[in-house]
């Protein structure tokens, strides 16, 4: 089990963590302005919030403020959080199993999520999004396993190709993922990926580009 005396959602910011979001921020303040972002939105834990406050304040744009929507929340690990695979197998070893038949995707613990269930939260997300912010341009501060689901859904994949993305790189912290709309997408226009897992901000700052999850979990 993995030692952690708060709660996951109330996990601070490292210190490398604040310095990753005050680059990020210098990031978007160099942008033109037609490419910075009109609204934020965070999941509310803390890590996730205080990145984006941070990221706002080194960009100069802390008087747009930070909309928390808990539908931008990491995955819920239910019994399992805080324990390492070793653990669930030891502990839960049914869980395990099932788990490894029903696959990553479809695998919900007991009183937890699977990934479907995050992507009919980033669904409904969205649906408000474009119903509350058409024409803005809206930066999203979330969590690994969320911007994943993000693209399952904008870019239409299929569960094996989903999970395909995620085996290939582990999500930098502040890495960027942008999706740009383009009338020539679909029948009526979409979402077109435009960068993905984008370290640029890091790195031009000289901060490290970590890619460990920003804390010990379970097994996504």
């Amino acid at each position: 089990m993995i030692d952690i005396a708060e709660r996951d959602m109330d996990v601070p910011l490292s210190e490398l963590g604040e310095r990753q979001a005050r680059a990020l921020g210098h990031w978007f303040g160099e942008r033109p302005k037609r490419d910075r972002p009109t609204i934020v939105m965070a999941s509310p834990y803390k890590r996730a919030a205080r990145t984006a406050e941070l990221a706002l304040e080194a960009a100069g744009m802390d008087d747009i403020g930070v909309c928390l929507d808990e539908r931008l929340r990491e995955r819920e690990f239910g019994q399992l959080d805080r324990l390492t695979r070793s653990g669930i197998e030891s502990r839960f070893p049914d869980e395990a199993a099932a788990r490894k038949r029903l696959g990553k995707f479809y695998h919900r613990p007991v009183s937890g999520e699977s990934w479907a269930d995050v992507a009919l939260r980033v669904r409904s997300a969205l649906d408000t999004i474009g119903r509350e912010y058409g024409g803005e341009r809206v930066l999203l501060v979330s969590h690994q396993v969320v911007i994943l689901l993000f693209r399952y859904v904008f870019d239409g994949l299929t569960e094996q190709e989903l999970l395909a993305v995620d085996r290939e790189q582990e999500l930098a912290n502040c890495g960027v993922t942008e999706y740009r709309f383009d009338p020539k997408t679909g029948r009526t226009g979409g979402m077109r990926l435009h960068r993905y897992n984008d370290v640029e901000p890091v790195a031009e700052a000289g901060q490290p580009v970590t890619a460990e999850p920003d804390v010990a979990s379970a097994a996504r």
